[in-house]
């Protein structure tokens, strides 16, 4: 859902958005090409509706920390041997004082997890592909749908342009 300036902001179900767009809350911009069909009418599922009203949105939506946005940000691979992920990691343990953030948290392999185990990086021989970061303010989509419909690019990459702009 798209506020009226092209601004994404959230996810919602296909029912919800053609709710809004009978409610003459929304306009359909793309539609998905399937169809709700009933007795009386056939309607175009909406992928893409915006807003005929502007929201204020008083802060950047970011996506919170969840499993799935962790491994959605690391490519579902261990970031420490390249192999398909199915656990995350703190890269400093919550036991050394580590906090449960975006810049401590990777997705992790079993193997790679039990082998670090509660031990700083620096005690062990193992090394980061790449350093954890708090991931894009686009991202949040990602960890809300599991993937990024090809028709829905164009308008997160509008945002990102608009967002870099008023920065």
């Amino acid at each position: 859902m798209l506020n009226a300036s092209y601004e994404p902001l959230s996810v919602v179900a296909s029912r919800r958005a053609l709710v809004l767009v009978l409610a003459d809350k929304a306009e359909m911009v793309l539609g998905s090409g399937d169809r709700f069909r009933s007795e009386r009418l056939d309607l175009a599922v909406p992928s893409v509706v915006r807003l005929r009203y502007f929201v204020k949105v008083p802060f950047f939506r970011t996506g919170g920390l969840s499993r799935r946005g962790v491994f959605a940000r690391d490519g579902y691979r261990c970031q420490y041997c390249g192999c398909r992920a199915d656990s995350i990691d703190h890269v400093r343990p919550k036991s050394r004082g580590g906090a449960h953030s975006w810049d401590n948290v990777v997705a992790a392999c079993r193997r790679c997890n039990v082998a670090k185990r509660d031990r700083l990086l620096s005690e062990t021989p193992m090394r980061l592909l790449r350093p954890p970061a708090e991931p894009s303010r686009s991202a949040w989509v990602t960890s809300a749908v599991g993937h990024v419909p090809e028709a829905w690019l164009p308008y997160l990459a509008s945002s990102a342009k608009s967002v870099a702009q008023t920065a």
